[in-house]
């Protein structure tokens, strides 16, 4: 993978062909734009993101403050916080559950849902 210096470290949330959730690493390219049609800031936590889901829709959720740890059905995890871009596309199968890091009270956040043709422009590491 080419590495540039304005790529931004993102997390790739997928599901396999069992329906289980697993993640990628990688990158998100910074020189393409991606196709959106909106955006909404969040700092509450809805009942139905607690435990074990599946994202709602395919979408970027860029962290603005809180740290997080993620666990994908395969029971791996990884931390998402800010600097670091998620990109939830396991919108089928048993989905992934998270949790704040101790320390943490809040979860800024910004969900970006993505249109059906949009390119993601994420490079797996």
């Amino acid at each position: 993978m080419s590495e540039k210096l304005n790529d931004i470290p993102a997390i790739r949330l997928l599901k396999n062909k069992n329906g289980e959730s697993f993640f990628e690493s990688g990158k998100i390219r910074t020189d393409f734009k991606i196709k959106t049609k909106e955006l909404w800031f969040a700092n509450e936590i809805d009942a139905w993101q607690i435990g074990a889901h599946k994202a709602p829709r395919k979408q970027f959720v860029i962290t603005l403050s809180g740290k997080l740890k993620f666990t994908t059905s395969d029971d791996k995890t990884f931390i998402i916080e800010p600097g670091i871009v998620l990109l939830a596309e396991d919108i089928e199968g048993e989905g992934h559950e998270w949790e704040m890091i101790e320390g943490y009270e809040t979860w800024h956040r910004i969900y970006i849902p993505l249109v059906d043709d949009s390119d993601i422009y994420f490079e797996k590491e």
